[in-house]
């Protein structure tokens, strides 16, 4: 990979069941995940995807640049930008931005309908 060059597009519909078993799995059983109803509540228009979810899509769409090595992934920062919804498919897009020490430096954005739930994520790659 070169500066300039894209990553793979990654693209995912996280099922309705997701936030569920997510919370589980990931020990946040904070209901505007879990409670359609609790969610609309607080002024949410449902329930809404984890952010580490989200996060977890950025770095499979950079460990699957780099080979598909999860060791290969040795730095990832991201800022959450906005809410994503369980059915809603989510694209992953990515920009190699520089060579850095031998890693590569990936400009990383999440989308969902056109709406940045991550943004300015940056993926340091070193193929291994």
């Amino acid at each position: 990979m070169q500066t300039g060059d894209s990553i793979p597009e990654v693209k995912i519909t996280p099922d309705a069941g997701l936030t569920k078993r997510y919370a589980e799995a990931s020990g946040d059983p904070n209901p505007i995940h879990v409670d359609e109803e609790f969610a609309k509540n607080v002024g949410l228009p449902g329930c809404i995807l984890h952010g580490l979810y989200s996060m977890a899509q950025v770095a499979r769409a950079n460990t699957a640049a780099a080979g598909g090595d999860p060791r290969s992934l040795k730095r990832l920062a991201v800022q959450f930008r906005g809410m994503g919804f369980p059915e809603q498919e989510i694209t992953v897009t990515g920009t190699v931005k520089e060579e850095r020490k031998g890693r590569i430096v990936v400009d990383t954005v999440a989308e969902q309908n056109g709406n940045g739930i991550i943004r300015n994520a940056e993926a340091e790659l070193e193929p291994v």
